[in-house]
């Protein structure tokens, strides 16, 4: 059999050896295995491949924008969805076109009105692994083992029969098509090939050095070190699928949406690079190992010696139970007020420790305690994975003499008894050295949520109305072991909405603030709106109990829509603060909270939750114009109408309600 060299450029290489193979006779070589993937798609939710193993199949479509060649399959491309969706198969379109963006891709109606989600493949790793080379080509994986039963046209038999093989529970490996769309090209893959192995000592241990090593070297949280070439080719497989699922470095907010700083995430091209010198072997090279020159061990404090540390009273943690919340307080014994700028965390047992939400307060005469007016009261919060509360520059958190710092201390028993002895350390601007901006922290919690048994992607929405121009800094948006993918965008006056944050796949045990490289303005008028997805079905394997129905609560096995800003009101200054602006923001909180539909008004179906619940009992009382809903003049009568809803939490943490009342006697500052 001869085939020409126009026909062999059309195929995949494992295409051709299995042509070439059948052909002549021999053995064909064994079914392409593929790697796990997970990529976000064009409404930024993640999909994670492995996570489909109780699919019958999976079917990827390759695709670029405008295919001359999908586009006259995509009516066979819905024809296959429809016979074998409701028997138990996937079907995921992958764009690995470099640059492709998705206004283009939503353009696009041969692929935007098929329903299936597509799949950004933006370092073409996935294309890469796959062998991709062209549109249109369908690939139909086998999930009890990952392998490839058949790759070609939607047209050709052989997609049907791998198809029918799978949904009957039969494995199966057929001869590969050749693909009929344009060709894609991999530049990178190509690049690399051409110019031989990549340069450990140039190219791939500075990466680590500045991504990885502050988490994997001695005494830091990382469960293993990489601070010679021997322990990260050691680890080199392990490192390439948490790169290629886009678990680590755990900074993952979407590269295409927003600029942040600190950014911790790998770039593109530094991720593509590690990726590529493991795939080609690890390969050691020529030059000393800059990382065994040096002498790597985590320090106590990242940051330094705090100029002040404040050590809470020792906590046992049981091996079982429920623990509540741990309400603490300290004297910071401080004799004069100064400027905060940094704040860190302390302590040993991250299992243990689910979240620490601080505030400040200064005692009264009454001896109960005054907690400071306006929301720049907190001296940040710790949450899993999270090491040091920044501050932007030029801003600052006001902590007056003799105050007191509250702690909402929550920890979770995970089958071993354990003790904690949290400390926090504070880093003040030197004296005399004002910053010119207060930072302020705003949270609000989602009472209403309600989380369906078994639902794979459900979503729920908040967002905060702002009463006054606002200049957006940071934003920290929080759930429990559902938490699948969370979006923050503004809506402003004219009516546009701006994405400024997308992280397609959240980490629970990964807590994340994200502060934007340059402050954006909201102003009076605009909507901040948090959205999510929740997964609570069995593919969720940190799921406590999928046939739950899950509301908001406080323990990790609940579930929290928690939505922090971190900001400053425009024209205000650390010397004319605005904390009358902070009562108007937290009157409209209560709307924000139920109004799931965005219209202004608090319906009868969205009176979900404990609130939404005394509203609905009270529609009668509440309801003046008598129209079935609350809107916002007539909230305000409600005794949510200030903002009381237990929803808002002013100050930075990870969780929880409204910030702590003491619980404890105050303790002293330890003298460390």
């Amino acid at each position: 059999m001869t085939v020409s060299r126009k026909a062999l450029g059309l195929w995949s290489a494992g295409a051709v050896l299995a042509l070439v193979a059948g052909s002549a006779g021999m053995s064909a070589p064994g079914p392409q295995k593929v790697g796990d993937f997970q990529l976000p798609d064009q409404n930024y939710i993640g999909r994670h491949l492995y996570k489909m193993a109780d699919a019958k199949a999976v079917v990827l479509i390759t695709y670029q924008a405008g295919d001359a060649a999908f586009r006259a399959d995509a009516p066979a491309y819905k024809a296959l969805r429809d016979a074998y969706a409701a028997r138990g198969v996937e079907f995921l379109i992958l764009d690995p076109k470099l640059g492709e963006s998705r206004q283009t891709v939503a353009a696009d109606k041969a692929a935007s009105d098929l329903g299936m989600p597509i799949l950004f493949d933006y370092e073409q790793l996935t294309g890469e692994d796959l062998d991709v080379s062209r549109a249109a080509e369908v690939i139909v994986i086998n999930p009890k083992d990952w392998t490839i039963a058949f790759r070609g046209p939607v047209s050709h038999a052989s997609t049907r029969r791998a198809l029918d093989s799978l949904v009957d529970g039969k494995s199966i490996a057929l001869p590969a098509v050749a693909a009929r769309g344009g060709a894609i090209a991999f530049p990178l893959k190509a690049a690399v090939s051409k110019t031989g192995n990549l340069s450990y000592a140039k190219d791939v241990a500075p990466i680590i050095q500045a991504k990885c090593v502050a988490c994997h070297q001695p005494g830091g949280i990382g469960p293993m070190t990489l601070t010679s070439y021997e322990q990260i080719r050691g680890h080199g497989q392990m490192i390439r699928e948490v790169l290629r699922n886009h678990r680590m470095p755990p900074f993952q907010p979407d590269p295409t949406v927003g600029h942040w700083a600190p950014d911790d995430g790998l770039s593109s091209d530094q991720l593509k690079t590690v990726v590529h010198w493991i795939e080609a072997g690890a390969p050691r090279g020529a030059g000393d190992d800059p990382l065994a020159k040096i002498t790597f061990r985590a320090p106590e404090w990242p940051m330094g010696q705090p100029d002040l540390i404040l050590t809470l009273p020792e906590v046992k943690v049981p091996a079982t139970g429920v623990m509540p919340y741990q309400n603490q307080v300290l004297d910071t014994r401080m004799t004069e007020g100064r400027w905060e700028r940094a704040t860190a965390f302390n302590y040993e047992d991250r299992q243990a420790l689910h979240h620490i939400v601080t505030g400040i307060r200064v005692p009264s005469d009454s001896g109960r305690g005054v907690t400071l007016d306006g929301n720049s009261d907190s001296l940040g919060g710790q949450g899993p994975g999270r090491v040091i509360n920044l501050t932007p520059p030029e801003m600052g958190v006001w902590v007056p003499a003799g105050s007191q710092i509250t702690f909402q201390n929550h920890f979770t028993p995970y089958g071993r008894e354990t003790t904690e002895n949290i400390k926090l350390g504070i880093y003040f601007y030197p004296k005399g050295q004002e910053p010119k901006y207060p930072l302020r922290t705003y949270g609000l919690q989602d009472y209403g949520i309600s989380i369906p048994a078994g639902a794979e992607y459900h979503p729920e929405t908040s967002y905060l109305d702002v009463p006054k121009d606002m200049l957006l800094y940071g934003l920290t948006p929080h759930a429990h072991m559902r938490g699948g993918s969370t979006q923050v965008s503004i809506k402003f006056p004219d009516g546009h909405e701006q994405l400024i944050l997308a992280v397609p796949k959240y980490q629970f045990d990964w807590q994340t603030e994200y502060y934007l490289k340059e402050p954006i303005l909201a102003p009076a008028g605009s909507k901040i709106i948090n959205r999510w997805t929740y997964d609570n079905s069995t593919r969720n394997t940190n799921n406590p109990d999928p046939a739950k129905v899950v509301a908001f609560g406080e323990q990790s096995w609940e579930e929290m829509l928690s939505f922090f800003i971190h900001y400053r009101w425009v024209g205000e200054t650390t010397a004319a603060p605005r904390e009358d602006y902070d009562r108007l923001l937290m009157a409209g909180q209560t709307m924000g909270v139920l109004d799931d539909n965005m219209n202004g008004k608090i319906e009868v179906a969205e009176m979900r939750g404990r609130n939404g619940v005394t509203l609905k009992n009270n529609l009668a009382n509440y309801d003046l114009n008598r129209d079935n809903a609350i809107d916002l003049a007539e909230l305000a009568k409600t005794p949510f109408g200030r903002g009381n809803n237990g929803g808002a939490t002013p100050g930075a943490g990870v969780s929880g309600g409204a910030r702590p009342v003491a619980a404890t006697t105050p303790a002293r500052a330890a003298a460390n």
